[in-house]
């Protein structure tokens, strides 16, 4: 892995059926009669179903299926390095072992006696936190091994199955909020009319807005199902990015306009100590807090998983610290100063864009083109090389966003004596494994004979 780009040489990832250790697996022979009986002895579990053949009849060796391979094959002996339960709990970190021979000698005893004479709670500690972070990393690694074992077929059937068990899941999430959200800005209007507080005008302000945000979630989500292929080809996927950061941006804008209502009202004065206590009002936001907690840990569960459900629980998490805040800063304004209620909206109103704006970030990265985590980048890297017996090597794998999803640039290495056949053909299926995956929106499959080259592509072009 070189520098963001993310580039593997020949030299980092050769092909594991070009090595001499790949699971008893020889060279592929280059000649084709041997390649044809390699096809017929080699399953195509990753991939059930094979490329039609585009022409000729069955005794043309190259309309055969390039040889692809099954996850029992494990080219590179992963599933031997994965830890069981009892291996991960009798680890001990090798500082401990060395300590362990070192008492057994008079000096060490000596200097194992005075460190835990000092600090014996400090000594214990330590200990204990290199054994869980040693047991932690065996743990994380059976993770990405197991991951990485399994079948593309088998990532796809279960984001199939999660998106099915959310799917009810989702539709009250977003409904119930829509319809809460429409009841509570009903409810906080009435609040903030009755009581004039600047800060429960705040706290209104963002609940009239909330219905306004789920509308805009709901439109955008019908729009990425309908989409016109001919006038957009590459789908409406980062319309969900769009509508979030316009989102974003319309709630900073009236979180400036309460600040400086409240500014203007602090230079004006009052002529009055306290301000008037209106219950009802208060009911009224104790209510909508309440409704919003509810909302929140229903969104918990849910946030990783739709980009919408996301944006609903980052707001119900606002709203809680909004409403809660501009109760004690109302009440207290009409109990113990005046001035309490206008600085609580101005505060209110500072944090509310403060979040929303670090919302707005994360979506323009999004937007942009961020690169993707370390585990999907492992994931494509180790589908790619484990396609097929011809990919010799891979130069280049990228991947990054495009909205809520990934686009994948696979660079792969062949020989320059494959047919033109047999290297689509390898290509093709790459791309489309690779498209399968349930974050990936579109790949890109190039193929090279060698890796010497200089990189094919530049972040910056002239004009």
């Amino acid at each position: 892995m070189e520098d963001s780009h993310f580039r593997h040489s020949a030299s980092h990832h050769p092909s594991p059926f070009n090595s001499s250790q790949s699971h008893q697996l020889q060279h592929l022979p280059r000649d084709r009669s041997a390649s044809m009986l390699y096809n017929e002895a080699t399953t195509t579990a990753l991939e059930p179903h094979s490329p039609q053949q585009r022409s000729g009849s069955f005794s043309d060796e190259e309309g055969q299926p390039p040889p692809r391979y099954t996850p029992e094959n494990d080219p590179f002996r992963l599933a031997s390095k994965l830890k069981t339960a009892e291996e991960i709990k009798q680890i001990q970190p090798r500082a401990n072992m060395a300590r362990k021979r070192d008492s057994c000698t008079p000096a060490g005893i000596m200097r194992m006696t005075a460190s835990t004479t000092k600090n014996p709670k400090e000594a214990l500690s330590g200990s204990l936190a290199s054994k869980s972070q040693l047991q932690g990393f065996y743990q994380t690694q059976n993770e990405n091994i197991e991951r990485m074992l399994k079948p593309v077929e088998e990532h796809v059937r279960t984001a199939r199955e999660t998106n099915a068990n959310n799917q009810l899941k989702y539709k009250i999430a977003v409904y119930g909020s829509f319809a809460a959200n429409i009841i509570l800005s009903v409810l906080q209007l009435y609040g903030a009319i009755a009581s004039g507080s600047l800060s429960l005008f705040t706290t209104m302000a963002d609940a009239v807005f909330d219905p306004m945000s789920n509308l805009t979630l709901l439109l955008c989500n019908k729009a990425v199902n309908r989409v016109d292929p001919r006038k957009f080809p590459a789908g409406k996927a980062r319309i969900e990015t769009a509508g979030n950061i316009c989102f974003c941006f319309l709630m900073t804008a009236v979180s400036f306009i309460i600040i400086a209502f409240s500014i203007r009202e602090l230079v004006q004065g009052s002529e009055s100590e306290t301000g008037e206590f209106h219950l009802p009002s208060v009911i009224a936001v104790i209510v909508a807090f309440c409704t919003k907690f509810a909302l929140f840990v229903y969104c918990f569960a849910l946030r990783h998983q739709v980009s919408q459900i996301r944006i609903l629980w980052e707001d119900h998490r606002n709203d809680l610290f909004i409403n809660g805040f501009g109760i004690l800063t109302s009440v207290g304004g009409s109990k113990l100063r005046w001035w309490i209620d206008p600085m609580g909206a101005i505060i209110l109103s500072v944090l509310v864009s403060c979040l929303w704006l670090y919302t707005a970030y994360h979506e323009f990265q999004l937007l942009i083109g961020v690169t993707a985590d370390t585990k999907m980048q492992q994931l494509i890297t180790y589908i790619s090389m484990t396609h097929s017996p011809l990919i010799t090597a891979i130069d280049t794998v990228r991947a990054y966003t495009s909205g809520p999803r990934l686009l994948v640039e696979v660079d792969i290495v062949m020989d320059p004596n494959d047919s033109l056949r047999a290297t689509h053909d390898v290509a093709e299926e790459l791309q489309m494994k690779l498209e399968s995956l349930p974050d990936v929106e579109r790949a890109y499959v190039h193929v090279d004979y060698e890796t010497t080259h200089k990189p094919e592509h530049f972040l910056k072009k002239e004009l």
